[in-house]
């Protein structure tokens, strides 16, 4: 297996799919605007307040999030997102939330079977193009959303790093 990292070189998502359609003007708009507008990611966006990550996410970045739909979150075991939007356990929901997150802008043209980048939480992901793409076994069902400070590929599972 070749290991990538993604400090000067990038990977990302192939579209396979659109959430939604973007207008000339969504360039201007960083990640956190993008998200709150597209109506689908109301759970990850009431986790990245509660992380106190929001001012983080509008910073120039370039940032790639891998961006879990409410659907992911609602897969979850019930109880879990209600657990972490504590504030007794936001150190486990900042560690989750930044392992869907790679410093770099990273596009699907960029990409290779087999990849692995690594995250702000400091683990690494996985990249699969075979048979569709994923991200640590989550399907990427958007790709290449691009915003002013970088770019959301939408994932239908949420990611968990090893804790």
């Amino acid at each position: 297996m070749i290991r990538r990292t993604f400090l000067a070189a990038s990977a990302a998502m192939m579209m396979a799919g659109s959430a939604f359609a973007m207008s000339d003007d969504d360039n201007a708009k960083d990640i956190v605007d993008i998200a709150i507008e597209a109506g689908s990611f109301g759970t990850l966006v009431a986790a990245v307040q509660a992380a106190g990550l929001v001012d983080t996410l509008k910073s120039e970045g370039p940032f790639t999030v891998f961006a879990p739909t409410d659907d992911a979150f609602a897969a979850l075991p019930e109880g879990t997102v209600e657990d972490l939007l504590k504030p007794e356990n936001k150190d486990q929901l900042v560690a989750i939330l930044t392992y869907h997150v790679i410093p770099a802008k990273v596009m699907s043209g960029d990409l290779s079977n087999d990849m692995s980048a690594a995250t702000v939480q400091g683990g690494d992901v996985k990249i699969m193009t075979e048979g569709g793409v994923t991200v640590n076994g989550a399907n990427v069902v958007t790709a290449d959303i691009e915003a002013s400070n970088g770019v959301i590929h939408v994932i239908d599972a949420v990611i968990l790093p090893s804790m």
